[in-house]
């Protein structure tokens, strides 16, 4: 017998984007959609991601793995390497970057452990 307690459904819609704010402020023309909530105690998180044309994500480090799956659009990492629909991108921990989006995005981000933000210049 199935077990509906057992399942979580979580719109998607554009309604349910909330201002992407993992760090304190919100960053200008980035929203995002938590699909594992709390489910994971931090250690493990899914979530939908959009960056609107011109946003540009924080510096940051990995301290565990990313992943994620570009949606549409398309994103640009710091080194120039750009990633379009359908493309899947593992970063490594340790990793560092920041990326943008000239004409927006959405990505489907899988996140082990928390990014550590880093200074502009320490990706020099």
């Amino acid at each position: 017998m199935l077990d509906i307690s057992l399942r979580q459904v979580v719109a998607t819609t554009n309604e349910q984007y909330k201002p992407y704010d993992r760090y304190g402020e919100p960053i200008a023309g980035m929203s995002w959609i938590p699909l594992s909530g709390e489910l994971h105690n931090g250690a493990f998180e899914c979530f939908l991601l959009r960056m609107d044309a011109g946003a540009r994500s924080r510096p940051h480090e990995h301290t565990g793995g990313e992943e994620f799956m570009v949606l549409d659009g398309e994103l640009v990492d710091c080194d120039g390497q750009s990633f379009h629909n359908g493309d899947y991108v593992r970063f490594e921990p340790g990793s560092k970057h920041s990326s943008h989006s000239p004409k927006g995005c959405t990505m489907l981000v899988i996140l082990r452990g928390h990014n550590r933000p880093l200074p502009a210049d320490e990706l020099a």
